[in-house]
C-alpha cells in the first residue's frame, strides 16, 4: 500500500512528496497538469522559504532579494531580510527544480484528477489507488476541501490577484509594494533581464486598467510584456479544519488570507513538512494545532494590513507610517521571515 498520495503537483504537493520520501515514505503524486506549471504568483521567496527549500536539496536559480520597500508615489520605506536574502525566482523555475528533486528521490508522477475519496479505518482511496493518507495540495479552491465540507462562507467581498512579465533589467534588489486607495502592485525581480509584476485589489478589472493606478511604477517599466497575464482568486478561503480522517490539507487548500505579505511559497513549504512529520510520528490529529502555530503571524500581520488597506482612507496611512516608524516595520517584516 502506498504511503502518502498527494492530491496535486503544486509547491506544496511536491515538498509533500520530497518531505515523504525523505521520511521513508512511499509518496505517489496525482496531478493532471504537465511540468513545469505555472500560476499567478508574486514569485518572491522569503528567507524562511529559502531555508525550507535549501533543507530539501533543492537549489532554485534566481534573483536574490535583500528586502522589503513600501512605496505610495510620495514616500518609501525600506524593511531589509534579518536572517538572509529572500529569492525572486519564475513559478515554472521553481515548479521545475521541486519536480526534479521528487524524481530523483523515486517518488512516483501519476497524471489524472483526484475526484472522490473514499476512507476506512486503515486507508483512503481516490484516483483508482489506495494509501495510508491523502495528502490534499489541490490550490486556493481546493475540490478535495468542498468535497469533504470544509469550505466556510466568505466574510468579506474577496480580492483578485493579476500578473504579468516585463522584460527590462530589474532596478533594486528589493520586493517592491506599490500601495494605492484601491489596491497594491508587487514588483519581483525574477532575472537579469525580467521582472514580474502582480497586482491585488477587491475590483475586478483588466490588469492594465489596475496598472493605471501607479504611474511612476508604470514609467519604470520600460521593456515589452514578457508573458500573458494570470488570475487568481478570489484569494480569501475560510476552512472548518485541516485534518478530515486521513486527509490532511497543506499550502493553499488548508486555508488562505491573503497574497499581501508575499508569503505563499514559505507557507507551502512550512505546512508540507509539518504534516509530513505528524504522519511520521504516529500523530496526525496534532497536525491542526501546528498549522495553526505555523501561520498565526502571517494570520494576524495580514489580516491587520488588509483592514487598513480596506478603504482608501485608511490605505493612504500605511506608508507614511511605515516611513515614520521604520523600527516598527523592520520588526513586522522580520516576523514574517
Amino acid at each position: 500500500m502506498i504511503d502518502v498520495l498527494v492530491a496535486g503537483g503544486g509547491p506544496a504537493g511536491l515538498a509533500t512528496a520530497i518531505h515523504a520520501a525523505l521520511a521513508g515514505f512511499e509518496a505517489v503524486v496525482v496531478e493532471p497538469r504537465t511540468s513545469p506549471v505555472d500560476k499567478a504568483c508574486g514569485e518572491g521567496i522569503m528567507p524562511g522559504g529559502v531555508a525550507a527549500l535549501r533543507a530539501l536539496g533543492v537549489g532554485v536559480p534566481g534573483r536574490e532579494l535583500r528586502g522589503i520597500r513600501y512605496l505610495d508615489g510620495r514616500r518609501s520605506a525600506d524593511a531589509p531580510f534579518r536572517n538572509g536574502t529572500g529569492l525572486g525566482v519564475r513559478r515554472t523555475v521553481l515548479h521545475a527544480a521541486l519536480h526534479a528533486r521528487a524524481r530523483e528521490l523515486g517518488v512516483r508522477m501519476v497524471t489524472g484528477k483526484v475526484g472522490g475519496v473514499r476512507q476506512s479505518a486503515g486507508s483512503v482511496t481516490a484516483a483508482g489507488l489506495t494509501a495510508r493518507w491523502l495528502v490534499a495540495a489541490d490550490g486556493l479552491h481546493s475540490p478535495l476541501r468542498r468535497a469533504l465540507g470544509l469550505d466556510l462562507p466568505a466574510r468579506s467581498p474577496g480580492r483578485y490577484g493579476l500578473r504579468r512579465h516585463y522584460r527590462c533589467a530589474p532596478w533594486t534588489d528589493l520586493v517592491e509594494v506599490h500601495w494605492s486607495p484601491y489596491g497594491e502592485a508587487y514588483v519581483t525581480p525574477v532575472g537579469d533581464e525580467l521582472v514580474g509584476v502582480a497586482v491585488l485589489s477587491r475590483s475586478r478589472r483588466g490588469y492594465d486598467e489596475h496598472l493605471a493606478g501607479f504611474p511612476g511604477l508604470r514609467s519604470a517599466l520600460a521593456g515589452p510584456h514578457a508573458s500573458t497575464v494570470r488570475g487568481a482568486g478570489p484569494l480569501r478561503q475560510r476552512v472548518r479544519r485541516r485534518v478530515a480522517g486521513r486527509v490532511l490539507f497543506v499550502g493553499d487548500a488548508a486555508g488562505y488570507v491573503d497574497a499581501l505579505t508575499g508569503e505563499g511559497i514559505a507557507l507551502a513549504l512550512a505546512t508540507a513538512g509539518a504534516a509530513v512529520r505528524c504522519l511520521a510520528a504516529g500523530r496526525p490529529a496534532d497536525y491542526e494545532r501546528a498549522w495553526h502555530r505555523l501561520t498565526r503571524r502571517h494570520r494576524v500581520l495580514t489580516g491587520a494590513l488588509l483592514s487598513f488597506s480596506g478603504s482608501p482612507r485608511t490605505a493612504g496611512l500605511i506608508v507614511p507610517a511605515a516611513a515614520r516608524m521604520p523600527a516598527v516595520f523592520a520588526a513586522a517584516v522580520h516576523t514574517l521571515q
